[in-house]
């Protein structure tokens, strides 16, 4: 039985299945990693969150980045392993996505956002940092490509930041609180695109796997934790997962 025949019988077996999305579920999609040769943070170092709160011209400097597009998710549209994903999740395979992505291609696929665990947080809005109101990107485009204006909340007057977390920045506890008892509770935890070198999230596998679920990876190049898994491919998601689906 090949591995990606493996794999559609693990996901049919299975009663709750936990996806976890890293990024190269979205590179397929054109959208850039971060660590590899040409990836985001080779053409620009990451601002640290205490250089955002402490200084006007590092936020300055990152809302440049955020309205420029510089990043390099403006534009990108789901791939074939997010709408196979979309179709499992519709079908009741799947649980819950846990995702180190920020570019919103999950819920454009077609999944609930209640499905979705934003662990790195999501580069589609921003959110005051003081009271943690809502802030659509659109809103705050003109005041500062125009005007040069740095955003401010409209609530409270606190610092806006888009709603991604930096370098420095505290994780969202309820997002890993609910991602942690995902991984306790399922059975079958595949890794999508994730090389699985940032923790805490990188241990989401590890947690599932003592807990007595079914470990699968999905991923170009080698983990550490492959070791570990009951399957391991080194493929495309598209095309492992549109196999899947059309089957």
């Amino acid at each position: 039985m090949t591995g990606r025949a493996t794999l559609g019988r693990m996901i049919t077996e299975a009663r709750d299945v936990v996806v976890f999305t890293g990024a190269g579920m979205s590179t397929e999609s054109g959208v850039p990693d971060f660590r590899s040769p040409g990836g985001v943070w080779n053409r620009m170092k990451p601002i640290p969150f205490h250089e955002f709160v402490g200084r006007e011209e590092r936020r300055r400097e990152a809302w440049t980045r955020v309205f420029s597009g510089a990043a390099g998710w403006t534009g990108a549209t789901p791939n074939a392993g997010h709408h196979a994903i979309a179709a499992l999740v519709a079908a009741g395979k799947i649980s819950l996505i846990i995702t180190q992505n920020v570019d919103n291609l999950h819920q454009e696929s077609g999944v609930p956002p209640e499905r979705i665990v934003e662990l790195h947080g999501n580069a589609g809005y921003a959110a005051c940092l003081e009271c943690g109101l809502r802030h659509e990107l659109e809103d705050l485009r003109a005041p500062f490509v125009t005007r040069g204006e740095i955003p401010n909340c409209r609530s409270c007057g606190g610092l806006v930041k888009a709603a991604t977390i930096s370098f420095g920045q505290p994780m969202p506890l309820a997002a890993m609180d609910r991602a942690e008892a995902a991984a306790r509770t399922c059975d079958l935890f595949i890794v999508l695109g994730s090389s699985l070198v940032v923790y805490p999230a990188a241990g989401l596998p590890l947690l599932a796997k003592r807990e007595g679920a079914r470990l699968a990876i999905v991923n170009r190049e080698p983990t550490d934790q492959d070791r570990y898994a009951d399957l391991v491919l080194h493929d495309e998601i598209g095309a492992v997962l549109g196999e899947l689906v059309a089957a």
